[in-house]
């Protein structure tokens, strides 16, 4: 089944940012675009390199309206460890979610029953709170945020221009399609 158009359920829960504690929920999405990005746990290898090409391209992701959450179901307590610890983490400005209960990973069809830990998931929501994008990698495959920045920017087009549709590789700028019967079979 699908998630596009789910609307994320009601959460509270504890994140890491600036050096200190603080609770993030679902009203802090809303009015705003925000990318949930699920990885598997802290103190690992892949993980790192991800969150700090998310850091690297942050200030991109803030000036175009979009929070980024990094989230595994690990507790506030080990991301700040995990922060005070690693060379790349404690670089990262955005929120780090914890999950312990597993609330987050179960809404959004990541979690890894047998292991506690959650799939690489990224899931673009918009300012109602709805997913509108979402990809799952195998654990051992990394994520690019240039890419992710592309996506955020190409659903934010297509959700203030709903008569256009973004094709492969479009970047903010460039030329987009308009669905017409004269389009059908000249592409």
């Amino acid at each position: 089944m699908s998630l596009i158009n789910k609307e994320v359920s009601a959460f509270s829960v504890q994140a890491f940012q600036d050096n200190a504690f603080h609770t993030v929920n679902k009203e802090d999405l809303l009015g705003k675009w925000s990318v949930f990005f699920f990885y598997p746990a802290d103190f690992t290898f892949v993980c790192p390199t991800e969150l700090e090409d998310l850091q690297n391209n942050y200030e991109k992701f803030k000036a175009i309206n979009c929070e980024i959450y990094s989230v595994s179901c690990d507790t506030h307590f080990v991301h700040k460890a995990w922060h005070d610890h690693s060379e790349r983490i404690s670089k990262l400005e955005y929120p780090m979610l914890a999950d312990p209960t597993h609330t987050l990973a179960r809404d959004f069809e990541v979690l890894i029953e047998d292991a506690g830990q959650a799939e690489r998931g990224t899931f673009i929501i918009n300012p109602e709170g709805k997913i509108v994008a979402y990809e799952v990698n195998s654990g051992n495959v990394g994520r690019n945020a240039d890419e992710l920045l592309r996506k955020v920017e190409a659903c934010q087009f297509v959700h203030e221009h709903g008569d256009e549709v973004c094709p492969a590789k479009w970047k903010p700028g460039e030329k987009t399609l308009k669905p017409t019967l004269d389009l059908v079979g000249a592409l």
